[in-house]
C-alpha cells in the first residue's frame, strides 16, 4: 500500500540539496509517500527553478523525519536496489498518470 502526501504548507514544500562539490541546489516537493512493503518514506523532488512547462530530472529519496514529521527537517537516503527504484518508478508513474487525467 502506497499513502501519497503532498505538504500543506510553502514552507514545507522546499528542500535544499547540497552536491559532492559543496553546491546547493533548491528543489520543490512534488510529493512523499509511504511504502508498508520497504518500512520507508520516501520523496520526490524537482529544481525549484523549472518553468512550469520544462521537462525536469525528477529525484528520489528514502527519508526519516524531523521532529515535526517533515521531509524537510530529516535526513535523505539514497535509492540503492533496483526493485526499490522499480517501486519508486511505479508510483511516480501512477501520480503522474493521475494528474494527467485532472
Amino acid at each position: 500500500m502506497v499513502d501519497k502526501q503532498q505538504p500543506e504548507n510553502e514552507d514545507e514544500r522546499q528542500i535544499t540539496l547540497v552536491d559532492e562539490d559543496g553546491n546547493e541546489e533548491l528543489y520543490e516537493i512534488l510529493f512523499t509517500f509511504d511504502s508498508e512493503d520497504y518500512g520507508k518514506s520516501y520523496v520526490l523532488l524537482y529544481p525549484a527553478s523549472a518553468a512550469e512547462d520544462e521537462e525536469v530530472d525528477i529525484q528520489a529519496f528514502s527519508y526519516k523525519t524531523g521532529d515535526k514529521g517533515d521531509p524537510a527537517e530529516g535526513d535523505l537516503y539514497p535509492i540503492e536496489s533496483d526493485k526499490e527504484w522499480d517501486m519508486v518508478e511505479e508510483v511516480l508513474n501512477t501520480f503522474l498518470a493521475d494528474d494527467e487525467q485532472a
